[in-house]
């Protein structure tokens, strides 16, 4: 049984009214069928309502929920053969992070994805999808093991952000991240990147460097959690849905933008009402983005994804009155 969220509150309610009613009938032999028919119609539109106007609000708690698919959820149903493997030869092996080698329809790939827990005891092993430094070192070993012998890369992208303790601080963390950045922009392998998820903050780029980035219909991807812009712009991290309506962090947002090549449909109410209709989902759009990708040579690999990055965004020049203007602000 999946979890409610507050908006999904009056649906709810609506649901197991039609299995009260269901119930009593069947218990005192009473014909409710027209009754439970016109509910059940209703049912169906509110469903409708709900999921086809959801704000990026609304998309934030989906994004959050925690019986969402995770990356080993994903790796169980798409790939065949997989082998985890473990550490950065350096430090540590960090549980935040997974990643192996494995088959997609018989060919060999590297999958590598951050991994949230599925309990509270998991969650604390695995820092709540939170990556230390040796997390993003095992990731880039993993992929620098993909250059080498030729494998496409895909990830899964699902974190709040890289841990921010001081622990992580002292072992490199920006040095570990930024490093991930410099090194997938130069593999000559094709990279295909999932945000399934929560996609926050460095934490979030250091897995997000490929040739196509794909996000799931109720996913987020921002430079900042809307808890820490909130917490900055209003000193109040209460007003996260606030903060994520202004934000523009929702799929639609980002491919409207260009920085996201193909948004996932998900199931009706969001990718934990249904991993294997989902899964099946993500690999068919994986398979064809990678299918385009296999035919490219490393230099035409390498030459996509910096016309890829270096086509997001854009500027204006502003003219010497608004230059003024904002002097004063400044002041």
């Amino acid at each position: 049984m999946t979890a409610e969220l507050p908006f999904e509150r009056p649906l709810a309610d609506l649901r197991r009214k039609i299995e009260e009613l269901k119930k009593f009938g069947e218990e005192k032999q009473i014909d409710f069928s027209e009754e439970i028919a016109r509910l059940e119609e209703r049912y169906r539109q509110m469903e409708e309502e709900l999921y086809g106007n959801l704000g990026a609000a609304q998309i934030l708690q989906l994004a959050r929920h925690h019986q969402r698919p995770t990356s080993l959820d994903y790796i169980e149903r798409i790939f065949t053969d997989f082998i985890e493997l473990h550490g950065d030869r350096l430090f540590a092996d960090d549980l935040a992070i997974v990643g192996g080698i494995a088959r997609l329809d018989g060919i060999p790939v590297t999958v590598v994805g951050h991994q949230r827990g599925k309990d509270t005891k998991d969650n604390i092993r695995r820092y709540f999808g939170s990556p230390h430094p040796e997390g993003f070192r095992k990731a880039l070993r993993l992929m620098r093991q993909a250059d080498k012998f030729r494998r496409p890369i895909i990830t899964f992208i699902d974190t709040k952000g890289a841990y921010p303790g001081d622990t992580a601080e002292m072992r490199g963390q920006s040095e570990a991240i930024a490093r991930n950045l410099m090194e997938m922009s130069s593999f000559g392998v094709p990279i295909v990147c999932v945000v399934i998820g929560e996609g926050g903050s460095g934490g979030a780029l250091a897995l997000g460097v490929g040739n196509r980035v794909l996000m799931l219909e109720n996913a987020i991807y921002s430079v900042i959690s809307p808890n820490g812009a909130a917490s900055i712009l209003w000193k109040d991290a209460s007003k996260a849905d606030q903060a994520a309506e202004y934000m523009k962090i929702t799929a639609a947002d980002l491919k409207a933008f260009g920085i996201v090549d193909e948004v996932v449909p998900e199931p009706m109410g969001g990718a934990h009402r249904n991993p294997d209709e989902q899964a099946a989902a993500v690999k068919d759009a994986v398979w064809r983005h990678l299918q385009e990708l296999l035919g490219m040579t490393p230099e035409e690999l390498i030459e996509d994804r910096f016309r890829k990055f270096r086509a997001i965004g854009r500027f204006t020049e502003a003219q010497p009155e608004q230059t003024a203007e904002c002097a004063d602000y400044a002041e």
